[in-house]
């Protein structure tokens, strides 16, 4: 990279030779990003780069890679040529794309660099590049800025420059491919530093962990990058980490403040509507693990690159869960490799969890990818748009693995064969039908419209071929919205929507047909003895044996399974029943997932284990999370509510979620579609086009042109799926063994260095820093284990722990007791099955005795309160009442007892009326309390005014205080009218200084006019 003259450009737009005129339309601005090439020359990039740093592939392996892709819709040019259009035009065309006048990419699909362009518009090839870079530094000059990146052990660098002087509307990225060592990069960055000293030298602004693109309003771009990361989950070596704090960085020249301070209002807003969306809330990102992809795509990818003789896949980002690919779109059209700098980032959910058995350490990850398509708020985002996307489209995955080894691989080594990872992954979202609530109104809930009817059922058939794309066939419907309701309202959705499974179904082979199950969730729960969660499970059972999950593996050390298929669970918002519902799908993948570890031999683990109780915290996060992302507010009915636990505190805490979600819904739901709309580039601002808050309606952010609807192509009606997704997905055969070249070395390092990046050599660090500590450390889920009176304890994690003071109520064998009360007549004996007040265990109920109307035994009436008895009650000490257990009041208000001291008092107090005498005088009696004598002479009585006349009514009271007091109970003519004599009147001294223009209602004595009054 040619370093100098360092400050040599324009400083006006006039001294570019034909500045690009900005668009004219939205739709054109996002038509016109892909087409950008970057201006990149050949002698603003060196081609000396180190020897055997980098290789090239050959034309072989080029057109392995393209025939691996599983999109027919994808041409066999890439995204930068511009030859024929492909036989299938992508969802969504335009009519410009159809023409040819635009090129079409699997662009929204996926996210390659193959799509990244070369100086003459030819695509570059995929490299292996053998640092990766961690840590970046931003340092600026006047005139522009230089980012450097290190690798993990701070060895090697590399240098990105952006130009500051660049045209409006455009950016200016330039790399370096070259290799630096740390001394070499010293040296070029002191060689910058002096080139700039006369207008300042370089200059050290920030060291940042990421970069996540730019973006562009009306007038220059920002450079948004990662300031605080913190540590998520590790899968395989590798970890994940959620954002925690994000800059933005305006690439202009001079002050970044004066650029702020001197900006027009329209981009001032547009940097407040944006300020709206937390990029440190469920933002995910991991530097060498691909998390837009479930864990078996990832592994069967790099299985196959082995194979096909690459040591490893090249980057192919799943485009439909990159939240910043907006942003990325800059950098993917002027550099080679985007994705060294650029971190690709998800929206959702990321947890990760420890599971002790007995000494064997299993991780549990719950993983939630939330789609950037058709994105929103929870009334502005109903249903499916004309280009086969729902609403509050979410993929979770839960990853079980036995952490005996922490990489992918087996040994051997055996690559990417480690048989102690599992997954599972099931999917939610809208119903696929045109419909949308108006939330216009103060009603919670609004009428269900069924806005636009379509026969033939087009978007939900492209959005079930893309699940087809994305998980196999078959496809379990599991449909949980309420069937019969006595105002019609989500029961409208329930037979259309069946119907359209059922049109669907028609085309479909007889064996990939969508299987379609509903069931009403929400009046089995309110049924008297319906058991939800046992409908439940006899439906997850179902599901699993259809899909299957993903256990890896090799064939002839371990039989590795393949998940083929999906679950998709929706309800009318797809949160609180959804995350029930795919919490116990998900419960019983998680037996399946242990058995296939081998630490665990049931089909199904019981409630209250410590295993459950962790998998059920971590689920309900997850749907919280989902629920806050959508809704505005946590989950209304958890667990819990389905299970009948707690049910009085379930309730209170429910009806607060719901105030919540309704005002998030009523006042800011708008506020966060328009930071959506902006940050995923569904708007583009344009010169002479409205401002994005001037919109009456985002509906055409989210569909497709209604100019090209004549002229774009349409499916076949019958024929709507793609049969190669219909294809049964297997594992791909062993990958060859690496040859070792250093007996030391595991060979591994080269295909997949995990070690450096988990493990961390020659760095110093402690415990309370190591990620698998703290988890380990952190019991977060799990209660307090009892004391251990006898030494008997289960440690298992798959023993259920009951709380003894409550029934289980979910076992779908148990009969419901009808609850009643039972009077025992006086005459009856006493029953001794009291406890003893310093016994912390409940009462024994005898087997004739039925459950009363509390969730303890019956109480019994009798008349023998103080029976005695085998076991005489002892009586317990009340100065210690505020340590006594709920048992022991329970036991005092049965078995009452008196104390010495309160005998006595009680004596006193009834023995005092008998002791007064029948004639009173005026003489005091010899016990009288003179204390009390002095309050009653001081109130105005003068009974003992013989006794003591040293003080009377008015003592202590001034004589003009007396007389105001005497003249303000005196009557008068006028009460209302203040008179010249009032005016001297202590009472009315907040009017004089009224009347001299006082504040009347500041008369604190630090108020500075109350002061100056006095």
């Amino acid at each position: 990279m040619d370093h100098g003259p360092v400050d040599a450009g324009p400083n006006v737009d006039s001294e570019y030779d034909d500045p690009v005129a900005r668009p004219g339309s939205p739709d054109d601005a996002r038509l016109d990003a892909p087409r950008r090439s970057g201006f990149r020359s050949t002698s603003q990039r060196r081609s000396d780069t180190l020897g055997g740093l980098e290789g090239v592939r050959t034309q072989a392996s080029r057109d392995t890679l393209r025939s691996r892709s599983r999109h027919p819709s994808v041409s066999s040019q890439s995204a930068g040529s511009y030859g024929d259009s492909p036989a299938f035009p992508r969802v969504g065309a335009t009519a410009e794309e159809i023409n040819g006048e635009i090129c079409m990419d699997d662009r929204d699909i996926h996210l390659t660099e193959t799509m990244a362009q070369g100086v003459d518009g030819a695509p570059e090839d995929v490299e292996q590049r053998p640092h990766r870079m961690f840590k970046f530094t931003l340092y600026e000059t006047n005139a522009r800025y230089w980012i450097t990146g290190a690798d993990i052990t701070d060895k090697y660098y590399r240098l990105l420059r952006i130009d500051r002087t660049s045209p409006p509307g455009q950016i200016m990225l330039f790399e370096d491919e070259t290799i630096y060592d740390r001394r070499q990069m010293n040296e070029v960055l002191a060689s910058i530093d002096e080139g700039n000293r006369a207008t300042g030298g370089l200059r050290l602004k920030y060291t940042f962990w990421g970069l996540l693109g730019f973006i562009r309003f009306t007038e220059a771009y920002y450079m948004l990058i990662i300031t605080k990361r913190q540590q998520t989950a590790t899968i395989g070596g590798h970890y994940v980490y959620q954002i925690e704090g994000t800059e933005m960085v305006p690439l202009t020249t001079g002050a970044s403040s004066r650029f702020l301070r001197d900006r027009n209002p329209e981009e001032a807003r547009f940097l407040g509507i944006l300020a709206n969306l937390d990029l440190t809330k469920s933002f995910y990102f991991s530097y060498s693990y691909d998390i837009t992809h479930s864990l078996q795509e990832n592994i069967i990818r790099s299985r196959q690159a082995l194979n096909e003789g690459q040591h490893t896949a090249s980057p192919d980002f799943n485009a439909m869960f990159v939240w910043n690919h907006h942003l990325l779109k800059p950098a993917m059209s002027a550099l080679k490799h985007p994705f060294d700098w650029c971190l690709p980032i998800i929206h959702g959910f990321i947890d990760q969890a420890a599971l002790d058995i007995f000494g064997r350490s299993v991780y549990i990850t719950i993983i939630g990818r939330r789609s950037r398509f058709f994105a929103g708020a929870r009334f502005l985002k109903r249903g499916i748009n004309d280009l086969g996307y729902v609403a509050n489209d979410v993929e979770t995955e839960q990853i079980v693995a036995e952490k005996l080894t922490t990489s992918f691989h087996a040994p051997g080594p055996r690559l990417y064969s480690n048989p102690t990872y599992t997954s599972y992954v099931h999917h939610r979202g809208s119903i696929p039908l045109y419909w949308t609530q108006d939330n216009s109104g103060v009603t919670p809930k609004p009428d269900i419209d069924l806005s636009l009817s379509d026969p033939f059922y087009q978007p939900a058939a492209l959005h079930f071929d893309n699940l087809f794309e994305r998980y196999g066939c078959p496809v379990y419907v599991l449909n949980l919205i309420k069937a019969r309701e006595r105002t019609p309202r989500e029961s409208k959705l329930l037979g259309e929507f069946e119907d359209c499974v059922k049109y669907l179904n028609q085309s479909l082979p007889a064996d990939k047909k969508i299987t379609y199950k509903a069931f009403d969730m929400s009046r089995a729960s309110k049924t008297r003895g319906g058991d939800v969660i046992g409908s439940l499970e006899v439906i997850a059972d179902d599901m699993l044996n259809k899909t299957g999950f993903f256990h890896n593996g090799e064939t002839g050390y371990d039989e590795p399974q393949v998940q083929n298929g999906v679950a998709r669970i929706n309800c009318i918002d797809c949160l609180d029943r959804t995350n029930a519902a795919q919490f116990v799908v998900g419960k019983r993948a998680f037996a399946l997932q242990l058995r296939a570890l081998g630490v665990f031999d049931g089909d199904n683990v019981d409630y209250d284990t410590d295993a459950v109780n962790i998998f059920t915290h971590m689920f309900h996060d997850h749907g919280d999370t989902i629920a806050v992302q959508y809704g505005g507010s946590h989950l209304v009915n958890t667990m819990a509510t389905y299970r009948k636990l707690n049910h009085w505190q379930s309730q209170s805490r429910d009806m607060v979620e719901s105030f919540k979600r309704y005002y998030h819904n009523s006042f800011l739901d708008s506020q966060r579609q328009e930071a959506y709309n902006l940050f995923l580039g569904n708007y583009i601002w344009a010169q002479g086009q409205p401002m994005l808050w001037d919109l009456t309606t985002d509906y055409y952010l989210h569909h497709s042109d209604p100019r090209a609807w004549l002229e774009r192509s349409r499916r076949n009606y019958i024929y709507w799926y793609t049969p190669e997704f219909l294809e049964r997905r297997v594992m791909p055969p062993r990958p060859p063994t690496p040859p070792t070249k250093d007996p030391k070395e595991d060979g591994v390092s080269e295909y997949d260095d995990y070690w450096t990046e988990c493990y961390r050599p020659a760095a110093l660090s402690s415990l309370a820093k190591v990620y698998s500590y703290r988890m380990n450390t952190e019991n977060r889920f799990l209660p307090d284990k009892p004391h251990l009176r006898d030494g008997k304890y289960d440690f298992s994690p798959f023993h259920p722990r009951l709380d003894p003071h409550r029934q289980a109520l979910e076992s779908p064998d148990k009969k419901l007791h009808r609850k009643g009360v039972k009077i025992i007549d006086p005459q009856d004996e006493h029953p001794n099955t009291a406890l003893l007040p310093n016994e912390d265990g409940p009462r024994p109920i005898p087997v004739d005795e039925k459950p009363g109307i509390l969730r303890a035994s019956t109480f019994e009436r009798t008349d023998k309160l103080f029976e005695t008895s085998e076991q005489p009650v002892r009586p317990a000490d009340k100065a210690q009442m505020h340590l006594w257990t709920l048992n022991q009041f329970h036991s005092q208000s049965l078995h009452p007892s008196v104390s010495d001291s309160e005998a006595r008092e009680y004596d006193r107090y009834v023995a005092h009326p008998l002791n007064l005498p029948l004639v009173v005088s005026s003489e005091l009696p010899s016990d009288a309390n003179l204390d009390y004598v002095e309050y009653i002479h001081r109130a105005g009585g003068s009974e003992f005014d013989d006794f003591d006349q040293e003080e009377g009514f008015a003592a202590g009271i001034s004589e003009q205080d007396l007389t105001h007091f005497w003249d303000f109970l005196g009557e008068k003519v006028d009460p209302l009218t203040v008179t010249e004599e009032d005016g001297t009147k202590k009472r009315y001294k907040a009017y004089r200084q009224w009347l001299r223009g006082k504040s009347l209602f500041k008369q604190s004595k630090v108020d500075p006019e109350y002061t100056a009054g006095t």
